[in-house]
């Protein structure tokens, strides 16, 4: 699976989590997780390098169901792509590849043993996994920074711009200096998914890498 969207897959698993503990410190990324069940919204990714040059864009949909399941959707702008559909359906991640016709199937705790997959259970909290902060007001956004306590994950950071509750922003930096920026619109907030946004059989005809957990 590509490092893109396996540290993309990662933050996704953070936002479907479960509400951090009451004694920590009220950010914005608090305040969205709070209550929530469901989260959907469109969104428009640009890629950049090192240098800050752009080096990819894309654009998509993602919905998350609480806990443990998400539906992560891109069509990047690039000439002959098809695109790519991320599924974790509670018990397994599901990588599509539609330019390949190739799906990769990992169970999650195999997937994401080093990640916020973790959290996905309700048995931890946002803060044992990451060091939360808040990170200031700028662009009209209250902004929240995540770092990973593990080493072995995918990314360096990530920064959250929330406004109200509403997550319209997300920044996702690897340890190689590449940047993912994500903008969000047309959220929906706790509305009721069909359990088929967030289940996954593999197409007829597709090479199947991996053995899912039953």
């Amino acid at each position: 699976m590509p490092r893109r969207l396996a540290g993309l897959g990662v933050l996704l698993l953070l936002l479907g989590s479960a509400a951090a503990r009451a004694a920590d410190l009220d950010t914005a990324l608090d305040r969205y997780l709070s209550g929530l069940t469901s989260w959907s919204a469109s969104f428009a990714e640009t890629v950049q390098d090192t240098h800050g040059k752009s080096v990819g864009s894309g654009s998509g949909s993602l919905t998350i169901v609480r806990p443990g399941k998400f539906r992560w959707e891109l069509t990047p702008r690039d000439a002959g792509q098809s695109g790519q559909l991320l599924v974790a359906d509670g018990r397994n991640l599901w990588f599509l590849d539609r330019d390949l016709d190739q799906v990769t199937v990992k169970p999650m705790d195999a997937a994401l043993s080093q990640t916020p997959a973790m959290l996905l259970s309700g048995t931890a909290a946002v803060r044992d996994a990451f060091e939360v902060s808040a990170a200031g007001h700028s662009e009209g956004l209250d902004w929240v920074k995540a770092v990973p306590h593990q080493k072995e994950a995918d990314f360096k950071l990530a920064r959250f711009g929330f406004q109200g509750t509403d997550l319209r922003r997300m920044v996702l930096e690897d340890k190689l200096g590449q940047k993912v920026t994500l903008v969000f619109d047309s959220s929906v907030r706790n509305r009721p998914v069909d359990p088929s946004q967030v289940s996954f059989t593999p197409p007829a005809g597709v090479d199947v890498i991996g053995v899912p957990a039953k």
